[in-house]
């Protein structure tokens, strides 16, 4: 029997800038340290803390999360973007984490501001990268997960080709208690070969 190797090799991410994306009328790009008022204003907004099971008190807790979110795309290990309208505001968050290479697997999230909600943001930032990791990246799989309580979530899994692989059971603590995660995917396309 012939031994595996890796699905992707190191440096897949690290070899290359962190690149920016066209997201049909948005534009993805890496976060900036100047970014940290608009991180701790969303995680200070109760649904996206409470999901996000996360929340930021100061600016300074939120420039940390920033240099971190950098130093995870070195490290190969996630990488995050900024969702930016056309005139270039933070509008949102769509990010990969546990990015294993070996595999060619990553966990795809996201999180969108109260005041763009409704015009299809998280949908097209899902979409963007989605292309990207697929695409440039390499990556076979992208799953989701997001509590059965949060609709909106489950929409834009839906909407953006990720099916619904099943249920897990009282998965995440949260703030009022644990949640059952409905766990969604979307594999690479395959290419067709021609005759």
């Amino acid at each position: 029997m012939t031994a595996l190797g890796p699905y992707l090799p190191r440096g897949t991410l690290s070899s290359r800038v962190q690149p920016t994306l066209d997201a049909d009328g948005l534009v993805l790009r890496p976060w900036r340290d100047d970014d940290a008022a608009v991180v701790a204003e969303a995680y200070g907004e109760p649904d996206i803390s409470h999901f996000n099971r996360r929340t930021m008190a100061t600016e300074a807790e939120a420039l940390e999360w920033i240099r971190r979110w950098s130093t995870r795309w070195q490290e190969e290990s996630g990488a995050n973007w900024a969702v930016c309208s056309s005139g270039r505001n933070v509008v949102g968050r769509v990010a990969l984490s546990r990015v294993n290479l070996y595999e060619g697997d990553a966990e795809l999230g996201y999180w969108v501001l109260p005041g763009d909600r409704g015009n299809a943001v998280a949908s097209r930032a899902v979409d963007a990268l989605a292309r990207w990791a697929f695409g440039a990246a390499g990556l076979m799989r992208l799953q989701l997960s997001h509590s059965v309580r949060n609709q909106a979530s489950c929409a834009v899994a839906r909407k953006t080709g990720f099916a619904l692989e099943g249920t897990k059971r009282s998965a995440l603590r949260h703030a009022d208690g644990w949640h059952d995660m409905h766990l969604h995917a979307a594999v690479r396309p395959q290419r067709s070969s021609s005759t």
